[in-house]
């Protein structure tokens, strides 16, 4: 079979800005990607169908050969539900309620049965599905531990250091991992560790917790779960409840709390988010779709920043706020609660931040990850700018 994942139109618009550079289904939350999850439970490679600008970097495979299997890209997997999948007929699809999670058209493509199809409806547990920006960091713990139980089944964690202190049974290391003088609580969920990552002494972990490949916890680090921190990326400080997607830091103090960042993002030093309204009424953010702002129903939320945005040091962003694709921000006091893409500057006022100055930036922050800014990268960002100028 040919597992293709799509976009949901109206889920891809909700979690932009993250979904401006990346279909829904390269989003991570747990530990994987979505589509890293549903290669790992399927045992074979996807690909995906998204917006046609996207797709020079994410390309759509479409078989002739083959039984087409089209999944929601927002829907995140379980063993369970791939088989129940896998066992769909031609021209029978799987629902649940008024969610589509996924439909076999044999060797026709998926528009040609829209509405043709014959529903079966999933009767087992509820499936996780990111509908709106905040699903990511709320259903993040119950990712991390669906993602723990199948990277580690079968296998044997690498031997960690007796310098550390372990506290429960739950803790998984990759190899190349290092881990010094560190504090790991399992008992509150499951911490992974993976290959080539670096745990700095004195730091303090309380699960469910994510290290990705290559990625680095400073000294003296306090990160509370659910948590994870992407491939490649670094970070200090307080951290609780938070994504990081990878290559992106939080690399020195302040406070990250129900939060998720991008790619290639930079928090300068002691940049501190504001997680909680002081009258601890409900948190609203930025919605791009309605263009206006959206209640999350949770007291809790603090900052959602797309790909290649950064900002200075000391800076406060207010309790859920939401920042585009390639803005820098910069300046004393607080900086607007929505801060669109390739915006320069801060609580003063914005100008744009032209794409010539974002790719000199993109080009040196690759080049230090030994990464090519190249033409496919830039076209992205080009229709990112050129949609944001549309609406000006």
């Amino acid at each position: 079979m040919n597992y293709i994942l799509f976009d949901e139109p109206l889920t891809r618009l909700n979690l932009l800005p993250f979904t401006f550079t990346r279909p829904v289904s390269k989003i991570r939350i747990g530990i994987m990607t979505i589509n890293e999850k549903w290669e790992l439970v399927s045992g074979q490679k996807t690909s995906v169908v998204t917006e046609e600008y996207l797709s020079k970097k994410y390309p759509f495979v479409f078989s002739k050969k083959e039984d087409n299997i089209w999944i929601n890209g927002s829907v995140l997997p379980t063993a369970s539900l791939f088989k129940a999948i896998k066992a769909l007929k031609k021209q029978e699809d799987l629902k649940s309620g008024d969610t589509l999670i996924a439909v076999n058209t044999g060797k026709e493509r998926i528009e040609d049965f829209i509405g043709k199809t014959k529903s079966i409806e999933w009767k087992g547990v509820p499936v996780l599905k990111i509908n709106h920006l905040w699903d990511i960091f709320t259903l993040n713990g119950a990712a991390l531990e669906e993602d723990f139980k199948m990277l580690t089944k079968g296998k044997k964690s690498a031997k960690i250091s007796k310098t550390n202190t372990l506290l429960g049974k739950n803790i998984f290391v990759e190899k190349g991992a290092k881990l010094e003088c560190a504090i790991l609580n399992s008992t509150t969920g499951p911490i992974y560790i993976g290959k080539d990552a670096e745990v700095m002494e004195a730091s303090v972990i309380r699960g469910p917790f994510a290290l990705c490949d290559g990625a680095t916890v400073k000294a003296g680090a306090k990160i509370y779960g659910p948590t994870t921190v992407g491939p490649h990326s670094k970070v200090g400080g307080e951290v609780s409840n938070s994504v990081i997607f990878g290559y992106s830091n939080k690399g020195h103090d302040g406070f990250l709390g129900n939060s998720v960042l991008g790619e290639w993002c930079n928090l300068g030093a002691d940049t501190n988010t504001s997680n909680l309204k002081n009258n601890y009424s409900e948190v609203s953010i930025y919605d791009h779709f309605s263009e206006k702002m959206v209640t999350t129903g949770l007291t809790f939320c603090g900052l959602m920043m797309g790909d290649h945005s950064k900002c200075s040091i000391n800076t406060m962003f207010n309790t859920g706020t939401v920042v585009g694709v390639c803005a820098n921000i910069f300046g004393g006091d607080f900086p607007p609660k929505f801060v669109p893409s390739f915006s320069w500057g801060g609580s003063g006022g914005f100008t744009t931040y032209e794409l010539d100055k974002a790719f000199e930036t993109a080009t040196r922050v690759f080049e230090r990850r030994h990464k090519q800014f190249d033409s496919v990268e830039k076209s992205i960002l080009e229709k990112v700018f050129s949609q944001i100028r549309k609406k000006d």
